[in-house]
């Protein structure tokens, strides 16, 4: 998790509010708020989209940079790119083709990519599921108690990450923790370490290709979709 996401979590944490509220109502600018919703509308570019307290749309082929949200979801439609995109509480969600220089984070909420997308760095969460679908990721996945789904046809080069519980201070929870499910799809390949530091259930079909594992075991499946749990 990068210093900025984690600068933004301790701001909201402490109650602490920016100032001021910044839009320039219109592509080419950045945008910069507290309270309410952003949309880049398609084909147009942007610089810097942000808020606190909002979700943020990206349509049809928006050219954005640095996209971030507290409280909010980021959405974005086929062909759009971005420098990075991050989120606190809210899921994160892009359609075909997306193309992300950075990292691609979020605390709680999931995140998907979906087929033809390129992603140079990481994909991380703590409590979210992640899911790729024919996509290349040119850094690694990380995540504390969120399923993952390295979908057909994608390859990652930075290997998997399931950190310990509690190993930071965003997952902690009460009763028995739910075991993450961690599925390597159809002709998918995940390169460098597979490292669990927790408990997981590991699916990987016959004809994928992994990094080594530490810390789980590895059950082969030949069908469409791994045994149902």
């Amino acid at each position: 998790m990068n210093r900025t996401l984690l600068f933004t979590v301790l701001l909201a944490a402490s109650g602490v509010a920016v100032a001021h509220d910044h839009d320039d109502h219109g592509p080419g600018h950045s945008i910069d708020k507290v309270n309410g919703s952003i949309t880049a509308e398609a084909g147009q570019s942007y610089g810097d989209l942000s808020t606190v307290n909002g979700g943020i749309d990206l349509e049809r082929g928006a050219k954005v940079e640095d996209v971030e949200t507290v409280n909010g979801g980021i959405e974005a439609e086929d062909d759009v790119g971005a420098r990075s995109v991050s989120t606190v509480n809210g899921g994160i969600r892009f359609g075909q083709r997306a193309r992300v220089d950075g990292d691609v984070e979020t605390v709680n909420g999931g995140i998907f990519l979906d087929r033809g997308s390129n992603v140079r760095s990481d994909v991380s969460t703590v409590n979210g599921a992640i899911g790729l679908v024919d996509t290349d990721l040119g850094g690694g996945i990380e995540t504390v108690n969120g399923d993952v789904t390295v979908g057909v046809g994608s390859h990652v080069k930075g290997g998997i990450h399931v950190e310990k519980p509690n190993k930071n201070g965003f997952s902690i929870g009460w009763g028995k923790p739910k075991v993450p499910r961690i599925v390597i799809g159809p002709n998918a390949v995940v390169e460098g370490n597979l490292v669990f530091e927790r408990e997981v259930v590991l699916y990987v079909h016959a004809s994928a290709r992994i990094g080594t594992v530490t810390g789980a075991t590895a059950k082969r499946y030949s069908g469409a979709t791994p045994p149902a749990e």
